[in-house]
């Protein structure tokens, strides 16, 4: 047998403890920061539930920025920034579940309010996160045509 012997294989990243203690972390993280926002500014049952509304537009925000930035941005800890702020950080800072339960809620009490939360949140949070793509390519753009 003749060549190079190859690389040996990397382990997944679940299988790897550094990289599941960096989600642990930024979940743990992001799931304290939707509490407080959740528990500061409370919505009674049958209103718009304007926190998780916000939570999870500026959630699609963060999330279409560092998409964006990580694609931009050289080889190196892409993976490990990746898990941190991505799966862990706004993985526990939004929240699916909450707004598929407080649509159902608001469709308990009027179909509309809860086709409107929905749609809006949904539209919304596309918005956010293209905005945030096309912001951070443009911004780096710039940085480059500055440094060039």
């Amino acid at each position: 047998m003749t060549g190079t012997p190859s690389a040996p294989a990397r382990r997944p990243a679940y299988l790897r403890p550094s990289l599941v203690g960096l989600v642990v972390l930024g979940g743990t993280a992001g799931t304290a920061v939707r509490d407080l926002i959740e528990n500061t500014f409370r919505t009674p049952s049958g209103q718009f539930p304007w926190a998780t509304f916000a939570i999870n537009v500026s959630g699609a925000l963060l999330l279409g920025a560092l998409v964006e930035a990580l694609v931009l941005a050289p080889p190196g800890p892409r993976r490990a920034l990746q898990l941190t702020f991505g799966t862990g950080l706004l993985g526990g800072y939004t929240t699916y579940s909450t707004f598929v339960l407080e649509t159902i809620t608001l469709g308990g009490a009027a179909a509309a309010s809860a086709l409107e939360y929905a749609a809006a949140s949904l539209a919304a949070g596309f918005v956010a996160a293209l905005a945030a793509m096309t912001g951070v390519r443009a911004g780096v753009r710039a940085w480059d045509r500055r440094a060039a």
